[in-house]
């Protein structure tokens, strides 16, 4: 307990939410603690099982680790804490000792494991992006909604003041209405390069076919896959915008009620057969609502060396982030940098500019009060909000298969109207013997 104690008071984290969304109902008594356990044991899952853990009412029973060199910290902070390589076995032995679950895993695992924990009643964290493909993430959304379960997405920076400053902004008209946005990150998890024709020794460490999963698999090279760069690879991550954009749309989400665009544009860079793009751009069209100012609003994503025109760099200068947002509205521009205070400019027509104040909520703990209970509106429900994020998200990352075409989604039917090549792309097939009910 002690050392628990003295790593998780090192830990920080600014947390905030607007209540918007779905009310989370269900799990134990507000007395009660909250029996969970982590899929991953080190890096994101880490720093989920951290920040879970400042809660008094939190009790990590288990995790699931295929690399036992992953395990060091956690069975430092919580020695009692009982491990497993295989998913699947954890849930089959310990579904009656749990309550809930996060699922902090490469890309490619997201839906398979909470589809499963979700299907046994166990509400589940998730981390961003909800799932790999199109189709995992819209069935992610319905079994969180059928089941009922507490879901949170792990984009924990939604809930800070930050964040929550740039939406009450938006909505209270501060610039006006808005008329575009250009949305970026100066992140580079892609490769150009082909895929290494040799193959490395396993480490006796790492279950290399538990690592795989539900996804094909590969030859192990030595550093190519895990721990980190799984994100650069189609079969496993969902590259640059998979990994920062669920962050980065969420302002724009949150603020303008958006929801599924109805067309996306890759004019950047292209995958190759193995490995996702550098430096992407994609030009969304979304439905315009009561905060645009027009019938539709256009969005543009910018990653690695793209960057938004020059003249709104050279309206920021000095100020300008490597990550957020940018907001054109009506009546002035909005810069919401990722981690950052949002600010009106130009400067000299908001110097008299007060911000509003807005009451501190967690992210986490938030999950947690609502899996104990709690009547709590959470942020990032995968049914009303991840879900629709996410789905937007990987839009973009599947357009860029196709480069410089214009894709127009029907969302309701989960398809392009006018590429029938798109479509193969909205769905992957599992590997056999790793079929998952409810997703295979």
């Amino acid at each position: 307990m002690a050392n628990r104690r003295a790593f998780i008071a090192k830990t920080s984290l600014a947390g905030a939410s607007l209540p918007l969304f779905n009310i989370g109902t269900a799990g134990a008594s507000p007395n009660e603690m909250v029996n969970h356990a982590s899929f991953g044991a080190k890096g994101m899952a880490m720093t989920d099982i951290n920040n879970l853990a400042r809660d008094d009412h939190f009790n990590l029973v288990a995790v699931a680790e295929v690399d036992d060199n992953r395990l060091d910290k956690v069975k430092e902070v919580f020695p009692d804490v009982r491990v497993y390589k295989d998913w699947r076995i954890l849930l089959e032995k310990e579904r009656k000792n749990l309550d809930s679950v996060n699922v902090s895993t490469p890309d490619h695992m997201h839906a398979p494991i909470a589809v499963t924990a979700m299907n046994m009643g166990l509400h589940v964290y998730g981390q961003k992006p909800l799932a790999h493909n199109l189709y995992e993430t819209r069935r992610m959304a319905e079994i969180a909604k059928q089941t009922g379960v507490v879901t949170q997405m792990g984009i924990q920076l939604s809930s800070t003041t930050y964040e929550r400053l740039a939406v009450r902004m938006l909505r209270d008209g501060v610039i006006g209405k808005v008329k575009e946005i250009h949305l970026f990150s100066n992140k580079t998890w892609g490769d150009p390069l082909p895929l290494p024709t040799r193959t490395d020794p396993i480490p006796a460490s790492l279950n290399w076919d538990l690592w795989c999963g539900t996804g094909p698999k590969k030859p192990y090279l030595d550093g190519y896959y895990h721990p980190f760069h799984w994100r650069k690879r189609l079969d496993y991550g969902t590259g640059t915008l998979g990994d920062m954009g669920c962050h980065i749309y969420s302002p724009m989400f949150h603020a303008l009620d958006l929801r599924a665009p109805v067309s996306v544009k890759s004019v950047g860079g292209v995958p190759n057969k193995d490995n996702w793009a550098v430096d992407e751009k994609f030009e969304y069209i979304f439905p315009g609502g009561k905060y645009t100012a027009g019938k539709t609003l256009k969005a543009t994503w910018y990653d690695g060396a793209q960057l938004p025109p020059p003249e709104l760099m050279e309206m920021f200068g000095e100020k300008m982030p490597k990550q957020g947002n940018i907001f054109i509205g009506t009546e002035g521009v909005l810069l919401a940098p990722h981690v950052g205070l949002p600010v009106p400019y130009p400067r000299e027509k908001f110097a008299e500019f007060r911000y509003p104040k807005i009451p501190v909520r967690n992210h986490y703990k938030d999950f947690l009060n609502a899996v104990r209970g709690e009547k709590i509106e959470l942020l990032a429900d995968f049914s009303t909000y991840g879900g629709p994020l996410t789905e937007a998200v990987l839009l973009g990352a599947l357009a860029s298969r196709f480069p410089n075409k214009t894709l127009q989604w029907d969302a309701a039917k989960l398809r392009f109207k006018n590429n029938r090549a798109a479509n193969k792309f909205i769905r992957n097939e599992y590997r056999k013997g790793w079929e998952v009910e409810g997703l295979s």
